[in-house]
């Protein structure tokens, strides 16, 4: 991932193309399709494959802990995050009393679920400044009525990189709120600590290179706070009891977030993805990319463009947002040039991976100057 040959040998799809959209949708080493042959292998084998599916699920929960930075017994896995953001919705049963605080540059994940009539709860909104949010902004929000805070640790509309150790100090400061992060655009581009946050949630199909049908969620704290009451049998502990006819137990905390038979498909590609990054070294990546993502950040500060991630101190992960009058041309331009990045409502992204390089930086910031002089 990090040198041509292991590039070469892992991701042959970029000998065509080059991409800075891995915030969209990673692109999975050989190792995943290598996965997923093994799950239709052991598939094949009917009810004798039961055995080896659990095993998967098991490893993935193990590494997914590892990669968090908690007990595997804390990991949970739905089908994908917005499934997880509204599961643990159910679980906090907010009333009309509580208050939940969401901010603008969330992805709609994390703020739809709160929002009524869905929920009960009153929603408070932290606005961004400079495309940043300040914490002072968060702390006069809460009060003791606040029941959750949600955020991205990355933002999926700018890049923003929350300073999350002092979110963390004010929330449990000034409140006694529950922290939900959404690590999507961050887990296997840079290294993050949990440590303080209440829900962890993760999409699957980004960063870490696995595939669609996946989400990890996990408790670093408050485990007993997240026990999602509903239906099922996946996530029950007396679906087939004496008794399963006059209640449904849910299992407690992680286990209780897949309601029915997983997805197995996933967990084998998604398992195989972390183990890839993990190999690699979530550090490694970073210490690699972030002198592409500088260098992609000057270079777009030459161009007429509008830049809307903020470039101060500890701000930068692995993603870099811009506006310009013509974006829909723009992005044409460059994929017809087989350069790959986000166009969305007049905002153009560009997102940086281990598997990209310096001289497809310099050639993606070239094509694009030829680009907006077309325009």
């Amino acid at each position: 991932m990090l040198t041509e040959s292991t590039r070469h040998a892992d991701f042959p799809s970029l000998d065509r193309m080059i991409y800075l959209n891995t915030a969209a949708e990673g692109i999975p080493p050989r190792a995943v399709n290598l996965a997923l042959q093994q799950y239709a292998a052991d598939k094949a084998q009917g009810m004798d494959g039961r055995p080896l599916h659990e095993a998967q699920w098991n490893d993935l929960r193990r590494i997914a802990g590892q990669m968090l930075g908690v007990s595997d017994h804390r990991i949970g896995i739905c089908s994908s995050a917005s499934e997880a953001f509204n599961l643990a919705a159910a679980s906090l049963r907010v009333t009309d009393n509580d208050e939940v605080i969401i901010n603008e540059l969330d992805f709609p994940a994390g703020v739809t679920p709160w929002l009524p009539p869905i929920s009960p709860a009153k929603t408070r909104l932290w606005r961004s400044r400079g495309g940043a949010l300040d914490v002072d902004d968060l702390a006069s929000l809460l009060s003791p009525q606040t029941r959750v805070v949600s955020l991205s640790l990355v933002s999926f509309y700018n890049g923003f990189r929350a300073p999350l150790s002092n979110v963390v100090d004010v929330v449990r400061r000034s409140s006694d709120a529950s922290l939900i992060v959404d690590v999507t655009q961050a887990l296997g581009r840079i290294p993050i600590d949990v440590s303080g946050v209440d829900l962890v949630i993760s999409s699957t199909y980004k960063w870490i290179l696995g595939i669609h049908g996946g989400a990890l969620v996990g408790l670093p704290r408050s485990e007993h706070l997240w026990t999602v009451p509903l239906g099922g049998w996946f996530n029950l502990q007396n679906a087939f009891a004496s008794d399963r006819f006059e209640c449904a137990v849910p299992k407690v905390g992680a286990a209780s977030f897949c309601t029915g038979m997983p997805n197995y498909a996933a967990v084998y590609a998604n398992r195989a993805a972390l183990e890839y990054i993990r190999g690699v070294g979530v550090g490694d990546i970073d210490t690699y990319a972030s002198p592409l993502m500088q260098a992609c950040l000057e270079g777009l500060k030459t161009l007429d463009v509008e830049l809307l991630t903020p470039s101060g101190a500890g701000c930068l992960a692995g993603i870099i947002a811009f506006r310009h009058s013509r974006s829909e041309h723009v992005q044409a331009y460059l994929h017809e040039r087989n350069i790959h990045i986000m166009h969305n409502a007049g905002r153009l992204r560009v997102a940086v991976h281990g598997y990209n390089t310096l001289a497809e930086v310099e050639q993606f910031l070239s094509t694009l100057y030829e680009a907006l002089r077309h325009s």
